[in-house]
């Protein structure tokens, strides 16, 4: 059964303290792997129509993944993917993609707009 409160409280004190998204993200995959006992999260980026692995954490375990769409403004920009998630998990998880929605535009076309996460 994972932690998935203590996790979050993490995550939003990650968040909190803001910095670089790169850095941001490989912290919160950290706390889903450490914190939530996943054993295996990632957040998958998508850029020009493919998913790209980014920061990730744990060891991959395809046969049991949750994978959870992080849309920004209604465009799906990345996947939150874990491995060995509980069913009961998927709100934490949703939760969680909303929260780094705005760190997750990495390889998004912003159209020249300008973006603060």
């Amino acid at each position: 059964m994972s932690s998935t409160s203590g996790a979050l409280e993490a995550v939003d004190r990650i968040l909190n303290r803001g910095g670089d998204a790169d850095d941001i993200l490989r912290q919160v995959v950290a706390v889903l792997h450490e914190r939530a006992g996943y054993t295996w999260a990632g957040i998958l980026f998508l850029e020009g129509g493919e998913l790209a692995l980014g920061p990730q954490a744990g060891t991959p375990d395809e046969s049991r993944r949750t994978c959870v769409p992080v849309t920004w403004q209604g465009d799906r920009v990345a996947e939150l993917v874990v491995d060995d998630a509980p069913e009961e998990d998927r709100m934490f998880l949703e939760r969680v993609a909303v929260l780094v929605s705005g760190h997750c535009l990495v390889g998004w076309d912003t159209g020249g707009e300008s973006w603060e996460p």
